[in-house]
């Protein structure tokens, strides 16, 4: 059976609904995983140190990704449709709050895709679905090129920022420890470490340099911008899933035969 694989990006700050948008479309799309690129970051004991002020920085493009790690593992997913054996993941262990979304655009789109799904299987074809979110996905070339549709949801900083001081912390790799360690932001680090290394990663891809207001520059092609205050969650699901829609039947990649 041949295996089209389908790359879906979906970017944005840390809290700004990203994670939660990936598990609702993984609930409509069959034959569906998520890659979470927070499973690419370093141990916490490799993470370095700000020059500034003196605490891990967790959130500053150049360290904060393995990068040769992930392009790899996109490269295999790409290739073979599964994620790689050795990858593991800690979303799980975080916090998880539930947004749920309006029942009719949940069954309208399950519909939709199943039939996709069976007009591929009687061809002798199938989708796999991979949806990749993270905080810095739109920062690297080529994790930008390995993605077939690029989503990115924004949040103001006002709300970013509550937001991420109600989390109770984030679980990290630790290289001794498979279940990870509790990461809980020190004072003052949105202000000083989370929100300049947003901007930072995210201004050359929106006019102006503006992450607030600034529309898709073009660097990063094809993006879908959805703004998380004017979209309800059910919105945002529709109107990814209408992306969706337009590339499900296409070429894209085919990996090799697969049972």
């Amino acid at each position: 059976m041949k295996t089209r694989v389908i790359l879906v990006g979906i970017g944005g700050a840390t809290c700004s609904g990203k994670t939660t948008l990936a598990k609702h479309l993984r609930r409509i799309l069959p034959n569906s995983v998520i890659i979470h690129q927070d499973d690419f970051a370093p141990p916490q004991e490799k993470i370095p140190i700000h020059p500034v002020y003196g605490v891990q920085d967790w959130d500053r493009a150049e360290g904060a990704i393995e990068w040769p790690r992930m392009v790899s593992s996109l490269e295999e997913v790409k290739r073979t449709g599964e994620i790689p054996p050795e990858h593991v993941s800690h979303d799980h262990l975080n916090e998880q709050k539930d947004v749920p979304i309006d029942d009719n655009v949940y069954k309208k789109w399950k519909a939709y895709f199943e039939r996709v799904e069976k007009e591929h299987r009687e061809k002798g074809g199938e989708i796999k679905w991979v949806m990749v979110d993270g905080f810095l996905l739109y920062w690297h070339p080529e994790v930008v090129d390995k993605l077939d549709v690029r989503i990115f949801l924004r949040v103001p900083h006002d709300v970013l920022k509550q937001r991420r001081h109600e989390r109770h912390g984030y679980h990290t790799a630790v290289q001794s420890d498979p279940e990870g360690s509790l990461w809980r932001d020190p004072p003052n680090y949105w202000e000083q470490i989370v929100w300049p290394a947003y901007v930072e990663a995210h201004q050359g891809m929106l006019e102006h340099g503006d992450v607030e207001h600034g529309k898709p520059n073009g660097k990063v092609p094809g993006l879908l911008l959805l703004e998380g205050l004017e979209l309800s969650m059910s919105d945002m699901v529709d109107r990814a899933c209408g992306v969706l829609e337009g590339v499900s039947g296409g070429d894209g990649h085919m990996c090799g035969d697969s049972a």
